[in-house]
C-alpha cells in the first residue's frame, strides 16, 4: 500500500468517525426503589446531548449561539434525585402511554370502557397517569450516532389495555437532534408518545422566553374547557392571539383579555399542523434575538402542543442553581391531539396488533446574525 493511499484511507476513516459522532455511557444514580439509572452522552460536531434511562429523558442539550458559544438550553436537574423527589415537571421526559390529557381518565375502545388515573386535579388523566412512562426506567443501548430506549408496558398498566412495546431512538446528526418513535401492541389500545423538553434558547434558567419569536405552521388550534380538555372544535387562529402563522413575539399577546388564555394561564394548547398525518412537515420555529439561536421543529405528527411554562413558579432550582420562573421555558410537544379517544373527528390514536406505528420529530438548531 502506498503512503498516499494509506493517508487517504486514514482520512476517510477519521471523517466517517467524526460524522458518526461519539456515544458514551455512565451511571447516573439509583431510583428510590433500587433501580440503576444510566446516562448516555451523545456528541456530534455541533451538539452535545445527555439522555438518561429514567423516563428516557433529555437531561441536557448544548447548542452554540451566533458567536459559537455553547450553552445548555433545556431545563432539568444535575442529579437523579431532582427528578424523583416529586417536584419534577416532566423535564425532558418521554410521556405516555398517553401524552397530554384524557377527559375524566376514561375512554371507550371496541365497545369497552377503560378507566385510567385522574392525576390532573382529580379530574382528568395527564401524561399517562400517576406512574407514567416518565417515572419508569427504560432499557438503553448505544446505537450509531445515539441511543435507543426500550420500554414494555404490561396489559392493564395505568388502566390501559394491551402490552405495549415502545422504542425511542435519539440520534445526533450535525446540528439536529432526531427522535424516532416505534410502538407495537398485542391488543387494541391507544397511545400518544411525545417528548416533554422545556427549551430556553438563552440558556436554562436565563430569564423568560417571552421575548422569543415563534412561528407555528398551523391555521387552526383546539380550544379547551376549564379542565384544558379540547371541546372538539378545530378553530381558525386568524384574528386571535393564537395566530403564529407569521413569526410573532411570544409575549406580545399572552396577556390579552382572552378566555382561553385565562383558562390556561398562558399558552398551553394543541395546534393543528398543516399537512397529512405521517408526512414530515415543519411544525414550529423559535428565534431568540439575544443569542441568535434558532430552533426548527419538524415532525410526522398531526399536532404540536405549545406550552409557555405556566406552572413554573420560581421554586425549582435547576442545573445551574438558578430558579425556574413562570415562562422560563417553552415546550413544543409534537403529538396526536389531547383526548383523541373521545373525539372521533380527531386523528385516531388507536394502535392495533400487527400494525406498528412509527413517528419522527427533529429539532434542528441554527443561528441568525444580529
Amino acid at each position: 500500500m502506498t503512503t498516499t493511499l494509506a493517508k487517504v484511507i486514514l482520512l476517510t476513516m477519521t471523517t466517517a468517525m467524526a460524522a458518526q459522532g461519539a456515544v458514551t455511557k455512565a451511571a447516573f444514580g439509583t431510583t428510590p426503589d433500587g433501580k440503576a439509572v444510566d446516562i448516555y452522552t451523545l456528541k456530534s460536531d455541533v451538539l452535545e446531548a445527555r439522555i438518561m434511562t429514567y423516563g428516557a429523558r433529555i437531561v441536557s442539550l448544548e447548542v452554540p449561539d451566533r458567536d459559537g458559544k455553547k450553552a445548555d438550553i433545556v431545563l432539568g436537574h444535575s442529579s437523579l434525585a431532582g427528578y424523583t423527589n416529586g417536584k419534577d415537571m416532566y423535564f425532558g421526559a418521554i410521556v405516555g402511554r398517553y401524552g397530554n390529557r384524557i377527559a375524566h381518565g376514561s375512554f371507550k375502545l371496541d365497545g369497552k370502557t377503560y378507566q385510567t388515573p385522574k392525576n390532573d386535579n382529580g379530574i382528568n388523566m395527564l401524561h399517562g397517569g400517576t406512574i407514567g412512562f416518565d417515572r419508569l426506567v427504560w432499557q438503553g443501548r448505544a446505537i450509531p450516532d445515539g441511543v435507543e430506549m426500550t420500554l414494555v408496558s404490561k396489559d392493564g398498566d395505568q388502566g390501559f389495555p394491551g402490552t405495549l412495546t415502545a422504542h425511542v431512538r435519539y440520534t445526533l446528526h450535525h446540528n439536529a437532534l432526531r427522535i424516532d418513535y416505534s410502538m407495537s401492541t398485542d391488543k387494541d389500545t391507544v397511545v400518544n408518545l411525545t417528548n416533554h423538553s422545556y427549551f430556553n434558547l438563552s440558556g436554562e434558567g436565563n430569564g423568560t422566553i417571552l421575548h422569543d419569536e415563534l412561528m407555528l405552521a398551523a391555521d387552526k388550534f383546539t380550544p379547551v374547557d376549564a379542565g384544558l380538555i379540547p371541546t372538539g372544535v378545530l378553530e381558525p387562529v386568524e384574528g386571535t392571539p393564537f395566530d403564529f402563522r407569521k413569526s410573532t413575539v411570544i409575549g406580545k399577546r399572552i396577556h390579552d383579555n382572552n378566555e382561553q388564555l385565562k383558562l390556561a394561564g398562558g399558552y398551553d394548547f394543541n395546534w393543528v399542523l398543516r399537512g397529512a398525518n405521517g408526512e414530515t412537515k415543519t411544525a414550529a420555529r423559535v428565534y431568540d434575538p439575544e443569542t441568535g439561536r434558532v430552533l426548527t421543529v419538524t415532525t410526522t405528527e398531526p399536532g404540536v402542543q405549545f406550552y409557555t411554562g405556566n406552572f413554573l413558579d420560581g421554586t425549582i432550582h435547576g442545573k445551574s442553581g438558578k430558579l425556574y420562573v413562570k415562562n422560563g421555558a417553552l415546550c413544543l410537544e409534537t403529538q396526536h391531539f389531547p383526548d383523541s379517544p373521545n373525539h372521533p373527528n380527531f386523528p385516531s390514536t388507536e394502535l392495533k396488533p400487527g400494525t406498528p406505528r412509527h413517528s419522527t420529530t427533529t429539532f434542528t438548531f441554527t443561528t441568525h446574525a444580529k
